[in-house]
């Protein structure tokens, strides 16, 4: 026999023969949000140019090749994008088994980071240095795995039908399971990821339909916690003199403020339609420290000008607008929860990366998502579209 039927034999578990059965009644491709997808492979191949860009000059940094950033930023979106196909393949739901496992491997990851395993770069240490001159940021898999886990956890009794919101026990567990990764990423310290994965933590629970008792209460336990932060002096030197920079933008202009006065003058110089890709002076000079990572938006402001850096926002705002709207349009909690946490993810982080370029935030090292230079965040980014198209797929068929 053929068809959908043919796919249920030995061999084949119950995801994928329903998967085969979801490709033989309705084409995938129609079920794919095709703006994501596009909107983020748009933003890889901006980003591609505005790499080339950063680095082609950068001898002390690409080993005397040109293209050495270029290339690898490819393979990353490359890889990414095959992480993504996977993650679409084996389904949401799927994932939600194996959440215990994903979990612990991550926790594992930000653990190692503080042994010898760890290495610092840029003065953050959230690394862990591997074989070819290869390293991987564990905290960026966090972001995914608490977005799992926490769904799992909120939605649990509410999709079986016993519930209609999560009751406080529930709410609970889920902020425990949270703690413990954000705050082994505090003690590296990486403030910006733990700034990133409290804001997931937010927009989870709202999504979730909590009590509005946890969100007022989880916003002041983290005034009262970046106070006591502060008071404890557990940021390190550095993240204490950029919060003074921001604070006071003419402060040590050469010095803290050094980073956040060029990003400022580079985007400014490049008016409507900048001064044209690989003509920036700015950027040629090198004047901009970490172009090709946290600062890759002040390439597209100088080189692409506003209308460069606009298409930059808008593609990030489709992105945004197509996730708010699968999950208001799933059926089920745990779908609703899980993109409702990538929107958090995403919005929070691209407004902290463009903000910091312009003055408006504080430098926290955070990349820009699709288009910084990365494999880590490439890899996490893309795997997050696919739990996106994984809960547009899966949406229950018309008859």
């Amino acid at each position: 026999m053929t068809g959908a039927n043919s796919f249920s034999v030995s061999g084949y578990g119950p995801e994928q023969a329903r998967w085969a059965r979801l490709f033989a009644r309705d084409s995938l491709a129609r079920r794919l949000d095709w703006p994501i997808l596009l909107s983020a492979l748009a933003l890889s191949m901006i980003g591609a140019a505005l790499v080339y860009s950063a680095t082609r000059n950068r001898t002390d940094i690409n080993k005397g090749d040109p293209y050495y950033f270029l290339v690898r930023h490819v393979l990353n979106t490359g890889i990414g994008f095959a992480l993504m196909i996977a993650t679409v393949w084996l389904g949401h739901r799927a994932l939600r088994n194996a959440v215990p496992v994903l979990y612990g491997v991550s926790v594992l990851g930000v653990l190692l980071v503080l042994t010898p395993l760890g290495a610092t770069i840029n003065g953050n240490r959230n690394w862990i240095r591997l074989a070819g001159g290869f390293s991987l940021q564990p905290s960026e898999f966090v972001k995914v795995t608490i977005i799992l886990g926490m769904a799992m956890l909120l939605a649990a009794r509410v999709d079986a039908g016993d519930k209609m919101y999560p009751d406080h026990r529930t709410v609970l567990q889920s902020l425990g399971l949270a703690a413990v990764p954000i705050m082994v990423v505090l003690l590296m310290p990486d403030l910006g990821t733990v700034l990133v994965l409290l804001t997931i933590v937010l927009g989870v629970l709202l999504a979730s339909g909590a009590s509005n008792r946890w969100i007022f209460g989880l916003l002041t336990a983290g005034v009262v916690g970046c106070v006591a932060i502060w008071q404890l002096h557990i940021l390190d030197e550095y993240q204490i003199n950029r919060f003074a920079a921001f604070a006071n933008p003419s402060l040590d202009p050469a010095g803290v403020g050094y980073n956040t006065n060029q990003a400022r003058i580079a985007i400014g110089s490049g008016g409507l339609t900048g001064a044209g890709l690989f003509q920036g002076s700015q950027t040629t000079g090198q004047f901009v420290p970490e172009q090709q990572t946290d600062f890759v938006f002040t390439v597209a402001g100088e080189e692409l000008g506003f209308v460069g850096a606009g298409l930059i926002i808008v593609l990030l705002g489709i992105v945004l607008w197509r996730a708010c709207r699968i999950a208001r349009e799933t059926t089920e909690l745990y779908g609703t929860i899980v993109a409702a946490g990538i929107v958090a993810w995403f919005a929070f982080q691209s407004f902290e990366n463009i903000g910091m370029t312009l003055g408006i935030m504080p430098v926290t090292g955070l990349p820009l998502p699709f288009v910084s230079y990365g494999g880590s965040a490439m890899f996490a980014v893309w795997v997050a579209v696919g739990l996106l198209q994984s809960i547009r797929v899966q949406r229950p068929m018309s008859a």
